[in-house]
């Protein structure tokens, strides 16, 4: 098969933007190309220089005046919420017990599982998500569902089996014992395997004993390369609870760190009611607390403060967290972001807010040399967006002077309607791909 040039106005990040006018934190070709060969990216620049690295055999996708960006990544969401998104009127505890522990007993039928898995990844792409972070059902052909359906589009996907042993429906509970051992049969059949990586998945410490809490100890010992996602400090009344099941620890974070499961490779989501103590924590092991705005604000939980996690030096990243998340969206998820901070005094610039869609998570999952950025070498996952996407949208560009104005309408109007294509490993997957069953419609052969 004969390389792939992707046309378009090129932007990548190589660092956190410091500002709004940081023009040094990214790499702007507003006529430029994206070189794709056996999946991995070639070449990039200028369109008339990658053009003569090509040669004469290639297929050219020609996206202007779309911009060409890296894929987007959701460090944190649910894939058997899917059907639950817009469950109304409950705070975290009760909209578990309603919905959720509801709808997560379906995943024992494969069937389903398979089904939900399929829509889940479709919905992904078609919103410019390309990786994302997962939690399955505690059933492990949940798990085998997720990854058979990312292997299928050879997506890079990172998920996991939650365990939980109490508090949970018994059609719901695993044991110590039994989340030891099909969490490491998971490990052993899909981290590695191809572009999948395994998150070790105690749902959160409400949901597991303290023996289980050492199996997940245990695990991640046995695993470093393997991820670590659960939840912490989303809802007072979650805090309340989880810190009575422990009175031994300190507060929330220490239950978490007295089982050894907090490193450069744990995911935390929410991190929104935390002290100083417990934040310092987090930025002396590495951990990354995961901020996921639409969730925050649709369970009424709280405001996640970006700025004292940077005053401690803490990571964090950003998420969707469907399904209390209110969209698969990573464009109208950063509109929220900037609302949420707003609220607290603090800034998000468009820069900033792409940076952490892209580069940003990726470096908070350790793949920045694969994805997040383009780069020779990376892995080519590209989404191609569209800030005329809407009548309204296109209205306000055209007073659109900058690339930060035009970034910020992409982040503040766009959806899924915006993202034109999605390559993932340089195979087009989403608008085209519906309408020839192939590359992009635009593609041609340059002699």
């Amino acid at each position: 098969m004969s390389d792939l040039l992707i046309r378009g106005r090129v932007l990548t990040f190589v660092r956190e933007p410091e500002g709004i006018d940081d023009t040094a934190a990214y790499r702007f070709h507003e006529d430029g190309a994206v070189l794709v060969a056996d999946g991995k990216i070639t070449g990039l620049g200028a369109y008339g220089e990658v053009a003569k690295q090509a040669g004469g055999n290639v297929r050219i996708a020609d996206h202007r005046p779309h911009l060409v960006l890296p894929g987007l990544i959701d460090t944190h969401l649910h894939f058997p919420q899917t059907q639950a998104i817009a469950s109304y009127g409950a705070q975290l505890l009760e909209w578990l017990n309603t919905y959720i522990f509801v709808e997560e007993q379906k995943f024992k039928a494969p069937e389903h599982a398979a089904f939900i898995a399929g829509r889940f990844m479709d919905e992904l792409l078609s919103n410019g998500t390309t990786t994302a972070v997962a939690y399955c059902s505690v059933h492990p052909q949940s798990v085998d569902a997720f990854f058979a359906a990312a292997a299928e589009r050879n997506m890079l996907m990172i998920g996991g089996k939650v365990m939980m042993d109490r508090n949970a429906p018994e059609a719901l509970r695993d044991t110590p014992a039994t989340g030891y051992d099909e969490t490491k049969r998971l490990i052993e059949k899909w981290h590695g395997r191809g572009r999948g990586h395994y998150a070790i998945s105690p749902r959160f410490a409400i949901t597991s004993t303290p023996e289980q809490m050492e199996m997940s100890g245990a695990l991640v010992a046995e695993h470093p390369d393997c991820y670590v996602q659960t939840h912490l400090s989303e809802n007072l009344d979650e805090i309340a609870f989880a810190t009575s099941l422990y009175p031994e620890a300190k507060d929330y974070t220490d239950i978490y760190a007295s089982y050894g499961l907090l490193g450069r490779k744990t995911l935390l989501g929410h991190c929104i009611h935390l002290s100083d103590r417990e934040i310092a924590v987090l930025a002396e092991t590495g951990a990354v607390g995961v901020f996921c705005p639409t969730s925050n604000l649709f369970l009424g939980s709280g405001l996640f403060d970006r700025d004292r996690f940077a005053r401690h030096g803490a990571r964090h990243a950003v998420a969707t967290d469907v399904g209390a998340g209110t969209s698969f969206s990573m464009l109208e998820t950063m509109d929220e972001a900037y609302k949420v901070l707003h609220l607290q005094g603090q800034r998000l610039s468009p820069l900033h807010s792409f940076y952490m869609m892209t580069l940003g998570n990726a470096r908070a999952l350790e793949l920045d040399h694969r994805i997040g950025s383009l780069h020779v070498g990376a892995d080519a996952d590209i989404v191609v967006l569209d800030s005329r996407a809407k009548p309204a949208m296109e209205l306000r560009m055209q007073v659109a002077s900058t690339l930060g104005e035009e970034l910020f309408v992409l982040q503040t109007m766009g959806d899924d309607r915006s993202v034109a294509e999605v390559y993932v490993a340089g195979r087009a997957m989403k608008g085209s791909r519906a309408k020839t069953g192939g590359e992009s419609s635009t593609a041609l052969v340059m002699a």
